[in-house]
């Protein structure tokens, strides 16, 4: 039976089924426990059967273990094994070096070099199709000789077996017809999971004729977030001590799916109170909490409510005078007031482009002085405006002419080349990287190599033309794109779209813009609602707010989906959509955890601690001393919020994390806390001085109040926009009172520890 691999070319068809049929009964068998070892008995486990059925079984034992039916292959077969693995990762024959001689295309995205590299490289020395057992693929592999990535499979295994016959085969790149593989699928694909649980998941591929099969011995697995759901690489999930959800991503052969772990508070489920609802937003975030057996907390007080909508939304502190106003009004209303008095303010214009300023990309080192302040100007004519996000994206895509009339168009110089355009605009307004996929498949996405290059393509056509009024960006010429690896032509075409027969006509990325900013694309709206949502609450619904992809689902997708909805209702208004999201309960929550969300960071039902941003913080520090801050460059006066030039030199606004935008990553700005951060707020000479001054705010109240009471009311006003409690005065008094001679010294030292306290540096 063995001698049916070599079967005369004109019975081919024929022998290839037989083949297939008998290799699929002696997996069977073997899957079924039978084995062609013998025991003590001489017999095995096959004493039971007749001696003529016991032969036919032990011969078909004896086959090449070939699953399901079909003879093996590198496409199919293989290269998902090599995947799984771990031999095409960058740390190992994957990276651009390859290991020792021996390289590998990174995550497997050039399968026929794969296949020659194992094949014909190195004189064939790879592989022994006439002695299997001795390939040197498979003793590395298998630990028969050393290996730098250690054993990889046992001798004997699955994973064995079918490399052994694969190369008895003649090691084939493909074999006979195989129907196309339609989807990858997660069983189960969600499923409500308690603290240290443990779920084996199952990946099927479903194909086009069809049929399912069963690969999660060929499948890779990745959690998303390992502390809260750890997976092996057979697919079986741990589940941590965290609370909220969790994803597991399977790949298989280019195709992507996703187990969904939801993970409530330990207990039984309690009452769950009926508590108000300010508009949807509440509606689903309750529904959410519920699920997880989570209650949210109490609503924050008036003082820091204040202080968090005045951060959010123009980046600055209130003075003391309007902390106290707010805090004593009345009115029912006030807080709804506050935001509408917030976003007219001209500081409004400033904060936001701060924001989008570095996501795209204001460079003075790219661009040069003039025209990075130019690019600058624009972002915030455009905010300062209330221009509609959707009609930003299209001028700055759109943009064409004479630069110093269309400074969107800097937006172009940043980038420099075609594919990083394509790359900067998927990111920025779609929230999606495709980076990686220039030169391989994603390696946790569905995007490959041809979607990229879809994607340069309606930006192949800018160039820039000088004149004698500068340069002028024009988008002409019908350049052909072609595969880098395969050498087919590429038409431009937007992601997860199907690729067109002709290039779009005139300029490409008017049909880009269209198709971009279009109600029905599904990335568009739901990008810019999940960036508006992570800067008010801390934590995007999906996160990190710009690695959107089918394997790092949102941990809300009702709420995604309702917020995009409203913005593409609201015409792409920013400030409604600001007004919308401070006006709900889920924004007004407190920071103080209750007992049963003391465990929960990512479900919203407490306000998150944030630490303010480098330009907010610096700003703060000159707002409570009342001493501004010089930088090079700009006048004095200037706020740090409102520096356009992120090359300005200032110790400060380094070490607390102002990115240099060279990238459009969100994580270019870091928000984490650090040693260094704390020690120079503790030591820095710079805020002493500040704090010291001789006009300075501290020296002036130390003077105009001379009771040290009302002194301690507008030190705790102006650093924390609040009273102080019962218990902070009565320290304060003490503090003050110990000093007296050194009455001023003494105010200062207050002031300099509430200025290194958690509550002035976080956002909460």
């Amino acid at each position: 039976m063995n001698d049916l691999a070599g079967c005369p070319s004109n019975l081919g068809d024929e022998c290839s089924h037989l083949t297939g049929t008998i290799n699929f009964v002696s997996v069977r068998l073997k899957e079924m426990g039978f084995s062609e070892t013998k025991s003590g008995d001489g017999e095995g486990n096959l004493g039971r059967f007749p001696a003529p059925l016991k032969a036919i079984i032990s011969a078909l034992l004896l086959l090449p273990a070939v699953a399901w039916g079909q003879t093996p292959d590198y496409l199919h077969d293989i290269a998902p094994l090599l995947s799984r693995l771990g031999c095409n990762t960058a740390m190992c024959h994957g990276k651009a070096e390859g290991q020792n001689g021996f390289k590998l295309s990174v995550f497997g995205f050039d399968p026929e070099g794969d296949h020659r590299a194992l094949t014909q490289a190195s004189r064939g020395r790879r592989l022994s199709v006439a002695a299997p057992d001795n390939s040197l693929l498979l003793l590395k592999t298998a630990g028969k000789i050393g290996h730098g990535g250690g054993i990889k499979i046992k001798q004997g295994s699955r994973e064995y077996r079918l490399i052994r016959d694969w190369i008895a085969l003649g090691a084939p790149f493909t074999s006979g017809k195989r129907p196309a593989l339609v989807r990858l699928k997660l069983e189960p694909e969600r499923k409500l999971l308690a603290f240290g649980a443990n779920q084996p998941l199952r990946a099927w591929a479903e194909f086009a004729d069809g049929t399912r099969k069963d690969v999660t011995w060929l499948a890779v697995f990745h959690s998303n977030n390992p502390s809260m759901a750890k997976t092996t690489k057979e697919g079986r999930v741990t589940i941590g001590n965290s609370i909220g959800q969790a994803s597991v991503m399977a790949r298989y052969q280019g195709k992507v799916a996703v187990f969904q772990a939801f993970i409530p508070r330990p207990g039984k489920l309690g009452d769950y109170p009926k508590r108000p609802v300010y508009n949807f937003i509440d509606r689903l975030v309750d529904k959410h909490l519920r699920r997880l057996n989570v209650h949210p907390s109490a609503l924050c007080d008036d003082a820091t409510f204040l202080r968090r909508v005045h951060l959010d939304i123009i980046g600055k502190l209130p003075t003391a005078a309007e902390a106290r106003r707010f805090i004593n009004s009345k009115a029912t209303d006030k807080r709804v007031r506050l935001v509408e008095s917030l976003l007219a303010r001209p500081e409004y214009a400033d904060q936001w482009t701060l924001k989008w300023s570095d996501l795209l990309r204001v460079d003075r080192l790219a661009l040069g002085h003039k025209k990075a302040y130019d690019y600058y100007r624009w972002i915030h004519d455009s905010f300062a405006a209330n221009k509609p996000l959707d009609q930003l994206a299209r001028e700055l895509i759109t943009a064409e002419g004479p630069l110093n009339e269309q400074p969107a168009g800097y937006f172009y110089q940043a980038a420099k080349r075609p594919g990083d355009m394509a790359a900067m605009t998927s990111q920025v307004f779609l929230g999606i990287r495709i980076t990686c996929a220039e030169c391989h498949q994603h390696p946790y996405d569905r995007w490959q190599q041809r979607d990229f290059h879809g994607m340069r393509g309606f930006f192949q056509q800018v160039k820039y033309k000088s004149s004698a009024d500068g340069q002028a960006l024009m988008a002409e010429g019908n350049p052909v794109i072609k595969h880098p690896r395969t050498g087919e032509i590429i038409q431009p075409y937007a992601l997860g779209s199907p690729m067109p027969k002709l290039p779009p006509k005139g300029d490409r990325r008017r049909a880009l813009a269209k198709w971009m900013t279009s109600p029905n694309n599904p990335w568009f709206a739901r990008n810019l609602s999940n960036r508006l949502w992570a800067h008010f609450l801390g934590r995007g619904l999906i996160e990190p707010v710009d690695d959107v992809r089918a394997t790092n689902p949102p941990s809300n997708p009702e709420l995604l989906d309702s917020l995009a909805l409203y913005l593409v209702e609201q015409k792409y208004d920013m400030k409604t959509m600001i007004r919308l999201i401070t006006s709900s309960r889920t924004y007004q929550l407190s920071a103080t955890p209750n007992t049963s969300n003391m465990l929960d960071e990512q479900n919203y039902s407490r306000s998150l601690f944030r630490r303010l941003p480098a330009e907010v913080l610096m700003d703060a520090v000159c707002d409570v001393t009342d001493i501004k801050e010089k930088y090079h460059g700009v006048p004095y006066g200037f706020r740090a919020i409102q520096l356009w030039d992120s090359q300005v030199q200032h110790y400060f606004l380094k070490l607390f994390g102002r990115p240099s935008r060279t990238t459009v990553c969100e994580c270019a700005r870091p928000t984490g806390a650090s040693i260094s951060q704390a020690l120079h707020l503790m030591n820095s000479p710079g805020l002493q001085s500040k704090l010291a001054h001789e006009r300075g705010q501290v020296a002036r109240l130390a003077d105009r109040h001379i009771d040290d009471a009302a002194l301690a009311d507008e030190l705790y006003l102006a650093c924390f926009s609040r009273f102080p409690s019962t218990k902070e005065k009565n320290k304060a008094l003490e503090f003050l009172g110990s000093r007296r001679f050194k009455r001023r010294q003494a105010a200062e030292d207050l002031t300099w520890a509430m200025l290194n306290s958690l509550e002035f540096i976080f956002n909460h």
